[in-house]
């Protein structure tokens, strides 16, 4: 079994560093990361994956060795993200795969699976929700203004990567980055990811029709229970796994991180 096979796939509009592990020909998972990492954060769980998959990871736009856009912000599009990820499917597998997300990579997997179900056999889902489901829920609560703020609350930071250069000037401060284990490129760029995608007319809930399963990170700050059952009203078939963990779970907790997978994949 050879590891970490690396290649450039052409994305919709720029090229995107790709890493295989794996048997190629065996069941393909594509993983897919979120703010502010690159596909480094999912190394120990491909390792964990390697035996049974074939793993296909790759570093989203404007990270690690992935190119960035020219277009500011607007190349950060939930949509354009979508194409680099239909991009890699088509190169690498040229079929159906079983996606997993986390954080912005799993927003973007609820946009591909709705966009294009016949690409994907399974989707796990990690501390990622679809921006619409949680639009919907909130105006589905909003008689219960308490429990829609407990949930809001959570995501004040948002708020602060939509100003304009303030996020950058933070970046630029050595602890900061080392308590994010990430590098300045990764937190610059992937404010794009928020003041493309958050509050500008996004908040429509999506139909999903390939079967989906969430795993809870029970001690993530970000993403509660409430942001998970937003999607029920809009999956046929979904279920759901609990994990003790925070939410960069797969680098804290990658053993686990991959049991949940498989067990997603193996029981769908």
């Amino acid at each position: 079994m050879e590891a970490g096979r690396e290649r450039v796939v052409q994305g919709g509009d720029l090229r995107l560093r790709v890493v295989e592990d794996g048997v190629v020909g065996a069941v393909p998972v594509v993983l897919v990361h979120g703010f502010p990492d690159n596909s480094s954060v999912w190394e120990s769980v491909a390792r964990r994956l390697a035996g049974r998959f074939h793993v296909i990871r790759y570093d989203v736009r404007g990270s690690g060795g992935s190119e960035a856009p020219a277009g500011g912000n607007s190349g950060y599009l939930v949509e354009r993200l979508v194409e680099d990820l239909v991009a890699v499917v088509g190169e690498v597998v040229g079929g159906p795969v079983h996606l997993v997300g986390h954080d912005w990579g799993s927003t973007q997997g609820w946009a591909a699976v709705a966009a294009r179900p016949d690409l994907f056999l399974s989707f796990t889902s990690i501390s990622g929700p679809d921006l619409g489901h949680v639009a919907d829920w909130v105006r589905r609560n909003r008689s219960r203004p308490v429990k829609v703020f407990g949930v809001v609350r959570r995501s004040w930071y948002i708020a602060g990567f939509k100003v304009p250069v303030v996020p950058e000037l933070v970046w630029r401060v050595p602890s900061v980055r080392r308590r994010l284990q990430a590098g300045r490129r990764e937190l610059v760029n992937g404010l794009g990811l928020y003041r493309a995608n958050v509050g500008r007319g996004r908040g429509r809930p999506v139909s999903v029709r390939v079967p989906v399963h969430q795993v809870e990170l029970t001690e993530d700050p970000y993403v509660v229970r409430a942001h998970l059952e937003a999607a029920e009203p809009w999956v046929s078939e979904l279920s759901r796994s609990a994990l003790r963990a925070g939410h960069w779970a797969p680098r804290t907790h990658p053993d686990q991180v991959a049991r949940h997978i498989e067990d997603a994949i193996d029981n769908r």
